[in-house]
């Protein structure tokens, strides 16, 4: 099966699972297709699904994510001792572990095409993400704090786990509390990848963006905490921090050059 059909065959079979959008009809154009894909998983609440869906599925993602390229994080130069700098998709990162910057909710971004990064990680691990998040959430029974952190398998993408933690939503002045909550954040993601004998580790750029935490101070606490758990506990682990702007990339090169 090709991409085109594995494609169309996605969407009629998420189409047919959701009637309220039957009505629907399959666009012709392959970005049509993959804009409407994409917005049927991401409005697709946590549910079982059969197994021929998911094999195709599978294939699906990861190709696209083969069809984007995939960055080994073995291929990369260290920015400063056991840390690393790189710019771009964390969907295309192969390592360990990757730190997604999700919701109190748990389950991903359910925003039709949003460009956030939860919307992203779970667009691309696939429909088994959600569903597994869900699992965990409702054995705890109320949503996650910030600062903490789960983990769960990355399903189709090159990473092995996916350590999810819900950053600091920053509502006016940054304050002492919104700077201890992000610190927590990093040191909980720290904490657990080494738990579970994650050695390379990572990081997006937590609560900056929607959460609206300033980009500098978010590095700065970044920088700080991986560096002391790093030479404490965590020594052996490699960490890499994933920017996706040019203004991250400037902050992070600055701070790990100053070192």
């Amino acid at each position: 099966m090709k991409q085109k059909e594995r494609r169309k065959y996605l969407i009629e079979e998420l189409l047919k699972e959701q009637p309220q959008y039957g009505k629907i009809q399959v666009p012709k154009g392959e970005t049509d297709q993959r804009n409407l894909l994409r917005s049927l998983m991401n409005l697709r609440p946590a549910g079982e699904m059969n197994q021929v869906f998911l094999d195709v599925q599978d294939e699906y993602l990861r190709e696209e994510i083969r069809e984007k390229g995939i960055t080994d994080f073995a291929e990369l130069k260290p920015a400063a001792r056991g840390i690393y700098l790189w710019q771009g998709d964390i969907t295309t990162l192969k390592c360990d572990a990757i730190v997604n910057a999700a919701n109190r909710g748990m389950t991903g971004c359910y925003y039709p095409m949003h460009t956030c990064i939860d919307n992203c990680i779970h667009t691309y691990a696939g429909i088994q993400l959600r569903l597994e998040c869900a699992e965990i959430m409702e054995k705890q029974g109320h949503e996650e704090e910030p600062g903490r952190a789960k983990i769960t398998s990355a399903y189709n993408l090159p990473s092995t786990y996916i350590i999810h933690t819900v950053g600091p939503v920053v509502i006016g002045q940054l304050t002492d509390e919104d700077e201890a909550l992000l610190t927590s954040c990093y040191e909980s993601c720290l904490e657990l990848a080494h738990a579970k004998g994650v050695k390379s580790l990572a990081f997006c750029c937590i609560s900056t963006g929607e959460f609206h935490f300033p980009n500098e101070k978010a590095a700065e606490i970044a920088v700080r905490t991986v560096k002391r758990y790093l030479a404490g506990e965590g020594k052996g682990m490699k960490v890499i921090f994933d920017v996706y702007q040019d203004e991250d990339y400037d902050i992070y090169h600055r701070l790990l050059r100053m070192s």
